[in-house]
């Protein structure tokens, strides 16, 4: 079943208290492959991201280890995560510069609360044909009708278990939204999680969105969407609850370069 799989792992925040265990330097990008490759039994990564950007090493160290890796057959394509679209594009000038392999893919926060990366990332993916594989797709349970208070989590929800990094990212701003969401929803007779994910889906460059299902009813209603299409009256709507390249959630609030605060 190897062969039909495609397996991905990533590589950047620490896995010990060694100092050099994180990164995107080429002494943790080498180690740490061969620690995944061990860990999943494989010989080979099909896809390997860099999970976060760093600043103070040049992304020529990075992009050389990878493709050296590349080289190697232990992994088959790269790419990033969350990353600013400026420096991903530095990435590909430095890529074709010295004729090393590039980024394939971006993984982005994308959802239709926080829709920033309309204004300068899916441009840079449409011109350079680079896969967009969207996180929080549902906006971490909001457009789930998980909540339905930022100021009241309901009790074994991740924003009440895990920390600041989620619970910043519940607005009642973004409840709003996705109420409007579910009204919509409820009109084309399907969840709101449905909708959510069928938007993000039909978005450009759009290759695959991450589910996060945690039963088997959960991953029956997200997968009922890859036999749908969003039709352009339903993305007018959508845009009108949330403009395009606009935010009424932080779903950047941990990526480590995003200036842009939302108002109350």
């Amino acid at each position: 079943k190897r062969q039909r799989i495609i397996l991905t792992s990533k590589v950047h925040f620490p896995l010990s208290d060694d100092p050099n265990d994180q990164g995107n330097s080429r002494r943790h990008i080498l180690r740490a492959v061969e620690d995944s490759l061990k860990r999943l039994n494989t010989d080979w990564i099909d896809l390997y991201q860099i999970h976060r950007p760093v600043f103070d090493i040049p992304q020529d160290e990075t992009l050389r280890a990878l493709d050296d890796l590349v080289h190697q057959g232990k992994i088959r394509y790269f790419g990033t995560s969350t990353f600013p679209a400026w420096l991903i594009m530095e990435g590909l000038a430095i890529s074709e510069q010295y004729h090393l392999h590039r980024y394939a893919t971006e993984q982005p926060p994308y959802n239709v609360l926080d829709r920033r990366i309309e204004n300068e990332l899916v441009p840079l993916a449409e011109r350079y044909q680079l896969g967009l594989l969207p996180w929080s797709p549902l906006a971490m349970g909001v457009l789930a009708g998980r909540y339905g208070d930022a100021a009241a989590f309901p009790p074994g929800s991740r924003a009440s278990r895990v920390g600041t990094y989620v619970s910043e990212r519940i607005s009642q701003a973004g409840i709003a939204a996705a109420q409007k969401v579910a009204v919509l929803a409820r009109k084309m007779g399907i969840t709101t999680s449905q909708l959510a994910l069928l938007w993000v889906k039909d978005q450009p460059q759009v290759v695959a969105p991450i589910i996060g299902p945690r039963t088997e009813a959960h991953l029956e209603d997200n997968l009922a969407v890859l036999e749908m299409s969003l039709d352009p009256v339903t993305a007018q709507e959508m845009d009108n609850i949330v403009p395009p390249g606009s935010a009424v959630a932080n779903f950047h609030n941990n990526s480590g370069w995003m200036k842009m605060r939302l108002c109350a």
